[in-house]
């Protein structure tokens, strides 16, 4: 089975790891295995590997980010072994940090192409100013004006978990990858804010 060919994943972060991230990623029934990451603590500038199990048995992905310590960051997804890049996602700098989360995507080219932005600012600005992490955050993908996408945080006050939901893309209008991605970025970037 090909891990990137499903509609529904379930993303899970490790609680307190102090010497890196660990997140996993299993299908819809959380039973199986898909994507596993162990990021390294301490790092400048985001290296991240996604494997296709916990024990680093084969390279699925890369994420690269471009550069050290930046709002706006562009993150490079590509494939580990002849380097081909699928595309990019950019952080909407200071419009994510102070009022609501915003990502492009960017095809091979550096085009945009969509979206990943959370739901709406006014829930976005409770989560910042008041509530934090016990309102859980959602984000609609799109691709074009289409959307094909739900990524959705269940509530974990100290864990960022997300169930993402590709159903409504039934033409794969997103490349699997950069949704795979994109959830992997939302729990180390996003989850460093909460």
């Amino acid at each position: 089975m090909d891990p990137f060919s499903l509609t529904k994943y379930f993303a899970k972060m490790k609680f307190f790891k102090i010497f890196g991230n660990e997140i996993k990623i299993y299908d819809e029934s959380k039973n199986n295995l898909l994507f596993f990451v162990k990021q390294k603590a301490f790092k400048l500038k985001e290296d991240i590997t996604i494997y296709s199990d916990a024990n680093k048995s084969q390279e699925l992905l890369k994420i690269n980010a471009r550069s050290i310590l930046d709002l706006s960051a562009t993150y490079d997804v590509t494939d580990p072994r002849s380097g081909q890049k699928y595309g990019s996602l950019r952080r909407e700098g200071l419009k994510s940090v102070m009022v609501i989360d915003s990502w492009q995507i960017l095809d091979a080219n550096g085009q945009e192409i969509g979206k990943i932005q959370e739901d709406n600012w006014i829930m976005a600005l409770i989560r910042r100013y008041t509530m934090g992490s016990f309102i859980p955050q959602t984000f609609q993908i799109t691709v074009g004006n289409t959307p094909v996408g739900v990524l959705k945080q269940t509530w974990n006050p100290f864990v960022p978990q997300f169930s993402l939901d590709f159903s409504m893309d039934t033409g794969n209008r997103l490349d699997r990858r950069m949704g795979i991605a994109a959830v992997i970025l939302m729990q180390v970037i996003e989850g460093k804010q909460q």
